[in-house]
């Protein structure tokens, strides 16, 4: 029987991340329609590449995809394997099919492309977005993404320069193409979709965690204990310019008390050290 249950929460799980994985696809193929090639946005990956090529070559953008895409995954299983290549494998196919679906969408709903910064916002939002929910689901977009995990296992190559260069010579021939503005576009896009993806895959943190070494820390403990009602943990540390010993401090906080706090320590010791970072998960704490 609890089999039989695990099985159905599994199924359902699946049918979950297809249906995102679905959606994610059809929302990027409207976008690339709308947005992308109208106003000939060439922000690298195969949606970039494919711009380019048709002005080149003629070839239309559903079909490049497809065989760029094609090409590019069957290399992939050849280097990586079935394991590491198997994610990008319904993108490979189903992306391109709504690209060629929703190619008519323009006739429909008509984008004026005068603002294009604000275009490129909106594409960099939609991008990352839709992106972000394909990673997260445990899939991947394919095309080049895969052209940069080959790079890593095989060269030992950084994904995040594989994906800066290669991205940056896709724009930079949408620049020859299509001027010296395209660039800049495609800049802002890059720059938000990366913004975008970060929050998707780990969301907006909702808590803030502090380091502090101060030498009032009895003060600044009570501070936090007793006046924002939070616990503190201690922990030794040593200082490496002068290699001597000390306490630090740290505490999580939720996001709308941070200036109350940051302030509250500088109040009790201005030359308090304070380290501050996201917190994105915490449990059994006060």
């Amino acid at each position: 029987m609890f089999h039989r249950i695990w099985d159905i929460i599994e199924e359902k799980h699946l049918l979950k991340r297809y249906g995102y994985l679905t959606l994610s696809l059809f929302l990027a193929a409207i976008c690339y329609n709308l947005l992308i090639y109208p106003a000939k946005i060439v922000s690298g990956g195969a949606n970039g590449l494919s711009i380019v090529v048709e002005t080149a070559f003629g070839i239309p953008p559903a079909t490049f995809i497809l065989a760029f895409s094609t090409i590019i995954l069957i290399i992939s299983f050849l280097v990586l394997g079935v394991e590491k290549s198997s994610g990008s494998v319904i993108s490979t196919f189903i992306y391109p099919i709504f690209v060629e679906l929703t190619s008519g969408i323009t006739t429909i709903v008509d984008i004026n492309s005068n603002d294009m910064i604000l275009i490129s916002l909106f594409v960099g939002i939609i991008s990352g977005w839709t992106s972000g929910i394909i990673y997260k689901m445990g899939f991947s977009n394919g095309g080049i993404s895969l052209i940069n995990q080959i790079l890593f296992e095989k060269l030992h190559f950084p994904l995040s320069k594989s994906t800066v260069l290669i991205n940056m010579i896709i724009v930079a021939l949408g620049g020859i193409y299509y001027g010296i503005e395209t660039i800049l576009y495609a800049m802002i896009v890059l720059f938000v979709s990366g913004i975008i993806i970060d929050r998707v895959l780990l969301g907006i943190s909702n808590n803030k965690m502090f380091y502090i070494i101060t030498t009032k820390e009895d003060e600044v403990q009570k501070y936090i204990l007793n006046e924002i009602g939070h616990g503190v943990t201690k922990f030794n540390v040593v200082k490496g310019y002068l290699n001597n010993k000390s306490q630090a401090l740290m505490t999580v906080i939720p996001t709308k008390e941070y200036f109350k706090v940051s302030e509250g320590i500088k109040q009790i010791d201005k030359n308090a050290f304070i380290v501050v970072t996201d917190s994105y998960q915490m449990s059994n704490g006060a």
